[in-house]
């Protein structure tokens, strides 16, 4: 496995592998890597014959007073993780090596960017967007592998791409996750005990959320996002930012429910701040009240 510091470089790499004939699987990450990062790049592994790992916390997508200056960072333990699990590059510039000059081009994905993390976090995922075209258009034709634990993130990067007919099938990939249930996430390395011990609770309001929707028959978004909101308020340690049902397609809140749906909750929990999701489907043959 090489790592590799410059754009140039990476460029080169990628179009040499294939000119020879093989495909391109490219994990974008931003370090820290565990499990459910790992689980990406077995993926990527299986479906193509060179896997590329790219490493860099991007400055563009955090916002003030955010913890860009203390997420935590490990690019040894990330190389040897990478290597572990089949990757045959790791791209880990540096900020002056992506951004050599102030950058004057932003790309923004509109309205499906501008809900939920959209709103909680103003200009977030302008810079996603915006690394993100960057290291496609470094990367070249590919096949890119993303998580769903970040499921708007997810929506945003597949829009960009297919309205910029990038040359990249973008691959949402299932959201690892803890015996205990909570989303594996770099970020929960900033609980403390107590505070990882009631951390699932995000993943028990989205079960009853679901259990609403496919067990109760209930229809009403808003009862549903009630429902879920009650099991994390219920929790004092957690600041809820916001509980939803959306339509997976477009994060738009239906008035009625039916079909697939996606339940999305985030909340603060001491110095972390704590995403997760799920779907439901709204069968229109469940029984219940609320039709």
């Amino acid at each position: 496995m090489q790592v590799i510091d410059t754009v140039a470089g990476f460029r080169k790499a990628l179009d040499q592998e294939r000119a020879a004939g093989r495909s391109v699987g490219l994990v974008p990450t931003m370090g820290f890597l565990h499990d459910g990062h790992a689980s990406l790049m077995r993926r990527a592994a299986a479906e193509c014959d060179v896997v590329a790992v790219t490493v860099f916390v991007n400055p563009l997508q955090f916002g003030a007073n955010e913890d860009l200056d203390s997420y935590p960072r490990d690019l040894d333990g990330d190389v040897a993780r990478a290597a572990a699990n089949g990757a045959t590059y790791v791209f880990a510039p540096t900020t002056a090596e992506m951004y050599p000059t102030p950058m004057l081009t932003s790309v923004r994905v509109g309205a499906v960017s501008e809900p939920l993390e959209g709103h909680a976090r103003p200009g977030h995922f302008d810079g996603v967007a915006t690394v993100v075209a960057k290291l496609f258009a470094i990367a070249g034709t590919c096949r890119a592998y993303f998580g769903e634990k970040d499921f708007q993130q997810l929506a945003v990067v597949r829009r960009m791409a297919a309205d910029l007919s990038l040359p990249v099938d973008v691959i949402g990939c299932p959201t690892v996750r803890e015996p205990d249930g909570l989303a594996m996430s770099s970020r929960n390395a900033y609980l403390t005990a107590e505070e990882r011990a009631v951390a699932p609770t995000l993943r028990q309001a989205l079960g009853a959320g679901r259990r609403l929707i496919e067990e109760t028959g209930e229809r009403d978004p808003a009862a549903v996002r009630a429902a879920m909101a009650s099991v994390i308020n219920a929790e004092p340690r957690f600041e809820l930012d916001y509980a939803e049902v959306v339509d997976p397609g477009d994060l738009s809140t239906p008035a009625v429910l039916a079909g697939e749906v996606r339940l999305l909750v985030a909340a603060r929990l001491g110095r972390a701040r704590l995403i997760d999701n799920i779907s439901a489907t709204a069968d229109p043959d469940t029984t219940g009240a609320s039709r």
